[in-house]
Parts: structure tokens; sequence; C-alpha cells
């Protein structure tokens, strides 16, 4: 039998005691960052926000981690691995950007997400088995397109009351994302890798080198083709202009006519719209004559940037007229940005564009005109603010004006391409029908989003006490800026009180925090305006309420998309519960500005 070897006692205690930190942190990291170099290419376009895409990017291989290994969370003690394999994913398509040190990420956080839920089996213990079959039914589909997106999301947001909002350690794998990361793990068939489910769940959009390759072959032949063209048209008007030869009784007429008629101002921007479109372009004089030469006795609305007009056509119809004054060059590019969106939608409840008018005259000076559909029943904010007691909007009224809204900025955000972020709803922009049927308008302020893209840097516009807190305060301009404007327009429309008003002690009432106070209390009912000539049912009013209070809510992640209002409001869906807000939700409200468009609504157009 050998002999026993004895350990020295340096030996023995050297094995006994516990592990270094660097020690602690050797172990390699489990997770497949694999999944998002196979996702993005170079030629991606990353938001400025590049903390949020890194955010969203790890919890896109957190699922993919808990898809293969029932774990939402790798190990502690590869932390520090993880995020080195994290940066090193990072430094070939972002170089220079150092995600931890930037973004104030602690190494942690990495593998401590929701401390009381570390496994599928955690999480599923929470859930119904009804309530898991419904996400499973709206999830397991292609989530790409917006309406089956909207459906999944509507879905998730019914987990938002789990005992989730307690002990998330970090920022990095917040309790409120679980629901996302498990069901793009195993509700979707596709999984978390798709294209389509990582847009929808993760906020994340990819573009492939081929059809950015693609893109930019077609760019360069239409360029191309477009210089032959202008070489061959500008060689064609040099013979022609040399060619002809004007008699002297030619020049006299040419001179005598110039002096009476009206010159047209070429307008940057307008030259694609009139080519691409059937939008009319009416003369000076047919303006004039619709209404009366501008009669002061069809003055309908007036703004900052002049009158609105109606008249009537030589037809018949009736219309409206936006007639702008002190035109400039700025002007012009306001006047024919706001052109190009009203003539690129084409919906029930957004305003119709039918043309529009340039020129130039001596006694008159530049002229702008936008020609719309006339609306009698002027804007909401007449009928709220301008109108006597008896004649207040009844209930059915009220809710097909809140659903006319919704489906309006739905089709801006989800039906028009690019989508349009709107940047001014306001009472005095939602117009009404005959039907008293609501239509958005005042397309001044409008941007398009492209597609892809989490949010817009821009100047703050807008109206104070209609603005998002996000964007007044950081410029930060995504869709969900205009859903917290819908929101307060929808609290005005149910209470009859104005955005920001006066108590009698001078001081100022915001409406969505008196309206969440009283919500808060379990007194929903209390918003509804009082003496509302024909009342609903009270579940159906507060259902209202409650929805404008999440609309209105001052955290931009609580608030719901459009497809999903619209939802909300056209069927039985219940309003997810609303999240804890801010002790001020304006926070520094006198900052938010207000900015004039050039179309400047209040008034009937």
């Amino acid at each position: 039998m050998p002999p026993v070897r004895r350990l020295s006692p340096l030996l023995l205690l050297t094995l006994l005691l516990p592990l270094s930190a660097s020690q602690y942190d050797a172990a390699p990291c489990p997770l497949n960052f694999t999944v998002l170099r196979s996702l993005v290419s170079s030629a991606d376009r990353h938001d400025a926000n590049l903390c949020q895409y890194a955010r969203q990017g790890l919890r896109l291989v957190q699922s993919e981690y808990l898809r293969t290994t029932n774990s939402f969370v790798p190990p502690i003690n590869s932390s520090q691995s993880c995020w080195d394999d994290y940066q090193t994913l990072f430094s070939e398509f972002i170089p220079n950007f150092a995600v931890q040190k930037a973004c104030g990420f602690q190494t942690r956080w990495i593998s401590e997400g929701c401390v009381n839920v570390t496994t599928k089996s955690d999480f599923e213990a929470l859930i119904s088995k009804a309530s898991l079959d419904d996400v499973v039914q709206s999830c397991n589909q292609p989530l790409g397109d917006n309406s089956p997106c909207a459906a999944c999301q509507t879905t998730l947001s019914a987990w938002q009351t789990l005992n989730l909002t307690e002990n998330s350690i970090g920022n990095v794998s917040d309790c409120t994302v679980y629901p996302s990361i498990y069901a793009a793990a195993f509700a979707n068939q596709f999984g978390p890798t798709d294209k389509g489910t990582a847009k929808c769940l993760f906020s994340l959009g990819f573009t492939s080198k081929a059809r950015q390759r693609r893109k930019h072959l077609i760019l360069i032949a239409v360029i191309c083709v477009g210089l032959g063209f202008a070489a061959l048209f500008g060689v064609c008007w040099c013979w022609r202009r040399r060619a002809r030869v004007l008699t002297r009784e030619e020049m006299l007429k040419k001179k005598k006519k110039k002096m009476v008629r009206l010159e047209s101002r070429s307008v940057p921007g307008l030259e694609s719209i009139t080519g691409s479109t059937t939008l009319v372009k009416f003369t000076f004089e047919e303006i004039k004559q619709a209404t009366r030469n501008f009669n002061r006795d069809y003055i309908v609305g007036k703004g900052g940037y002049g009158n609105v007009y109606r008249g009537v056509l030589a037809d018949g119809s009736e219309i409206a007229v936006k007639r702008f004054k002190n035109c400039s060059v700025a002007g012009d590019v306001n006047f024919a940005h706001e052109v190009e969106v009203i003539a690129s939608v084409r919906h029930v409840n957004l305003v119709a564009l039918k043309g529009y008018c340039t020129a130039t005259t001596k006694s008159e000076g530049h002229q702008r005109i936008i020609v719309c559909d006339l609306m009698k029943n002027g804007s909401l904010y007449d009928h709220l603010f301008g109108v006597e007691e008896e004649e207040r909007l009844a209930w059915p009224v009220r809710e097909r004006i809140a659903l006319g809204m919704a489906r309006g900025l739905a089709y801006l955000h989800y039906g028009a391409q690019p989508g349009i972020i709107h940047r001014d709803i306001k009472a005095s922009n939602i117009l009404l029908n005959d039907k008293f049927e609501a239509i958005v308008a005042d397309f001044g302020l409008a941007k398009f989003a492209p597609e892809g893209v989490t949010h817009l840097s821009t100047r703050v516009a807008g109206t104070m006490g209609y603005v998002a807190p996000e964007y007044a305060l950081y410029g930060q301009l995504t869709d969900r800026s205009d859903i917290f404007s819908f929101g307060v327009v929808l609290l005005e429309l149910l209470s009859g009180k104005k955005a920001l008003a006066t108590d009698g002690q001078g001081n100022t009432v915001v409406l969505t925090d008196w309206a969440w106070a009283l919500v808060r209390n379990g007194k929903a009912l209390d918003v509804i305006e009082q003496n509302m000539p024909e009342v609903g049912r009270p579940e159906i009013m507060e259902k209202y309420v409650i929805l404008a209070v999440l609309c209105s809510h001052p955290q931009l992640y609580a608030r719901p998309s459009m497809d999903q209002v619209v939802k909300i409001l056209e069927t039985d869906t219940p309003v997810a519960s609303i999240a804890e807000r801010p002790s001020s939700s304006m926070g520094r409200s006198d900052v938010i500005g207000y900015q004039a468009s050039t179309c400047d609504t209040d008034h009937p157009v």
C-alpha cells in the first residue's frame, strides 16, 4: 500500500480560501453574441442613443439564452467575460464606443436582472395558463408587420400587472422587459433572432448589405438618367432660344401681357409633388372669386400665419382657404413641406388637400395658399371651450371623436410610408365634419420618421401643455410624443377642461396631474364633465379616463402605441394598469415653448 501524502498546512489553507475577485469573474460567457452578428451589418445606421441600442441588443441575446437554457441571466462569475464579449462585438460595428463606461452599466447587472425571477419556471409560476395561451395565440406569428406586432404587444401589456416591479437590478435587464424576453423565446415560433420579432419586441431594426447596395445602385442610375435628360433638355432649349426671332409687334404684345399677368413663382419642393399627384394648382383669380376677393365676412379663422376663409368654387364645392402672409424663402420651404405631408396621406380622419396656389402680383405680393375641404362644424376646441353649456357634446359624439382621432394618428404612424409624427396634436387641430367625425389637421410641424429609427433629435416645437416631457426636456421625438398629446386632448374631451388652467389663487393647474390624482384615488368618473347632455355607461367612461391617463403618462415606455389605443377603443380589450408616476409629471414645464407652424389651425381647415 503506497504511503499517504499529507498536504502541507500552507497548501491546505490556499485551497480553502475564497476565490479572488478576478478569479470570480474568470468563467467564460455562455451568452451567444453571434446571433447579433448574424443580424447586424456594417451598413446599418444606428440611432444616436447607442446605450438604448446596446441595452435592447443585449436583451435579444438574453432571450436566445433563455430559449436554449431556460435561464434569464448567465452565472454571476461570467459577468465580466460577457461584457468583454459584448464589447468585442460592439467594436466591430461602432468603434471607439466603450459600452460599460459610456452607459454606466455595472459588471454584475448583466447577471442580476429581476432577482425574484431567474428561470423559465419562476416566470411561468406568475402566469395563469389562460393568460399564457392568449400570448402564444397573439405572438406566434410573423411580427414584422404593424398589425400582428400591435396584437402581440397588446396581449403582453396584460402581463405588466405581474409582480415584476420590485428588486430590479440596474438598467440592463429590468423586470418590466421580462415579458418581451420570454415571449420572443417561447411564445413566438420564429424565436428572438427573427428580424420581425427583433423589431417588434426589442425595437431593433436591421438592414442587409445587399439591400443597401441595391438602393445605392438604383439611386446612382436614377441620378445618371436624370442628368442625361437635363443635358438633352438644355441643348434643345438653347437651340430653340437661338432659332426664335421675335418681331417688334410680338415683343410689344409680350411686354403688355407681362404688365397684367400674375407671375408664378417657383417654390422649391413642389415640383415633385405636382408631378406625382392629382393636386389642383388654382390660379389666384379663382381663389379671389371663391372668397369674394377675400371678403372679411368670409373669415372663419385667424392665426399668426394669416387668415382662413371659406369659399365656393365655380363647381359649387365649398372650400377652406389658408392664406399665408409675409412669405419669405424660409416660409416657402415650410409651405412646401406642409403641402408635401398633406398630399402624401389619404385617410377619412385626416384633412384632405384639394390643391394650392402660388402667385406674385405687384399689388398683393407673394401669395401662398392651401385649399382644403371646408369643415362646417369647426374645431374640437370650439365645441369644448367656445359654446354655451346647453350646446355641450353628448357622450356618443365624444366617443366617435376619440376613435376618429386615434384612427387618424394610427394611420400617420403605421399606415403612411414613411411614418409621420404630427408634433402638434391639440384640440384646435382636431376638426369636425358635418357628421361630427374627427379630422386631424395642421401638418406644418410634422416630421417624417424613417423606418428603424427609434427617435428623432430635433428642436422642440408644439404647444405648452401638449408636449411630451421627454421631447420638451431632451428634444427626443418619437411617435409616443404624439400619443402623449393625444392623451391630453382625450382628457380635454372627457373633462371639458383645458390642458393648462389657472385656479382662483393664480396657480397653474395641469390637467394630466389633476386627472392622475383622481384615478389614483379611485375617482376616475370625477374626471367626466358635469352636466353632459347624454352620458354613457360608467364602466365605459371609466375605461376612457384610464386610457387617457395612460396615454399622457410622463414616462414614454408606459404609453401604449396608437394601434393599441385603436384596439382598446374598438373592442372590449381592457386598459393595462398604469405605472407609478414621478411626483411632478410636467418637470420643467416652463421651458416648453410654442413654435407656430405655417398652418396654426385655431380654425376649421
